[in-house]
């Protein structure tokens, strides 16, 4: 197994609620405001919006900061054209563009839910045709991030991504949670309302990802309140970081012995560390790190060495 898989099979959200924009005149801004319904997004985001009275495409534009061309582009109009009361005015492009060309499907509302892949697409390009931010993505997909990292792409040919969250109870995410020493959540302990969902969205956890660390879980079951979530693969080995560890009391990894084949990159994972070099300082010299490597290239180290996954426990050696 490797990172953090970024197909998702989950399904979409269900539609979402069409809400009444507040009656003001002029927001805190300057800029217009609007007495039209609205309607948003899973994350809040206004994808339409009706026109009452007095709207125009510039005033619309302006409370939404878009220009006045692109309001009317996104709706097959010509800048300046009147509007009458009851139009619903999309806010987001009507169909693919450069950079997000794929089909997407859609709730009743209208709202994008989830979006296939094509060849040539872009992160800048899927956010601003769904009108979302990187991280609104990355949650909706329960991934840490969705630009290239290290050589992991979240974008790619054919995979369907989810644009939207669905619903979770708001009793959920107020267990206790529990960090390593580099603020990265380790255990989470279910409180009621918890479910897959929700913990995917607080803890960028994969349902498959959140099983598969828990095996005492069942997908079509609920989670039971109390219990102790790992949210690392931690005892379990992956590809690239089939060494053993030792932890403290609480389970927390604090020590690691590399295994053939190991790189940076898994250990850090298998751990959640953001910074394994830190943790494994030289008292001297002026490299890096004091762990050796077998190919540089591929952070792949050399086995049979322990090494610290803990910041507050460093194990530091001279430097060559």
């Amino acid at each position: 197994m490797g990172l953090a898989g970024c197909t998702q099979t989950e399904p979409p959200a269900p539609a979402h609620p069409t809400t009444a924009a507040p009656e003001v005149t002029t927001a805190s801004n300057g800029k217009p405001s609007l007495r039209g319904e609205a309607v948003i997004d899973s994350f809040g985001n206004v994808d339409y919006y009706t026109t009452v009275s007095g709207d125009t495409l510039a005033s619309v534009a302006a409370a939404y900061n878009l220009s006045e061309a692109k309001v009317a582009e996104f709706n097959a109009l010509q800048p300046s054209s009147p509007v009458g009361p009851g139009t619903k005015l999309r806010l987001i492009p009507a169909g693919p563009i450069t950079g997000a060309n794929g089909a997407a499907t859609v709730d009743p509302h209208g709202i994008p839910t989830s979006y296939k892949v094509e060849t040539g697409d872009t992160l800048s390009g899927i956010t601003y045709r769904f009108n979302l931010t990187q991280e609104q993505l990355a949650e909706a997909n329960k991934v840490p991030f969705t630009y290239e990292k290290g050589g992991t792409y979240f974008i790619q040919a054919g995979l369907v991504i989810q644009l939207q969250k669905n619903p979770v109870d708001n009793r959920s995410g107020k267990g206790k949670t529990v960090t390593n020493s580099f603020g990265q959540p380790v255990f989470y302990t279910t409180v009621d309302g918890d479910s897959f969902d929700s913990l995917g969205y607080k803890f960028r956890s994969t349902t498959e990802q959140i099983l598969l660390y828990n095996p005492a879980l069942t997908a079509d079951e609920p989670i039971p309140a109390g219990s102790i979530l790992r949210l690392i693969p931690g005892e379990l080995k992956i590809e690239g970081a089939q060494g053993t560890f030792t932890a403290n009391a609480e389970g927390i990894p604090l020590t690691y012995t590399t295994a053939p084949g190991d790189t940076e990159r898994q250990i850090s994972f298998r751990f959640s560390i953001t910074d394994l070099r830190a943790a494994n300082r030289p008292t001297t010299g002026t490299g890096g790190t004091w762990y050796e490597a077998v190919d540089l290239p591929t952070g792949e180290l050399a086995p049979g060495q322990t090494i610290s996954l803990a910041l507050d426990k460093p194990i530091n050696k001279p430097g060559l």
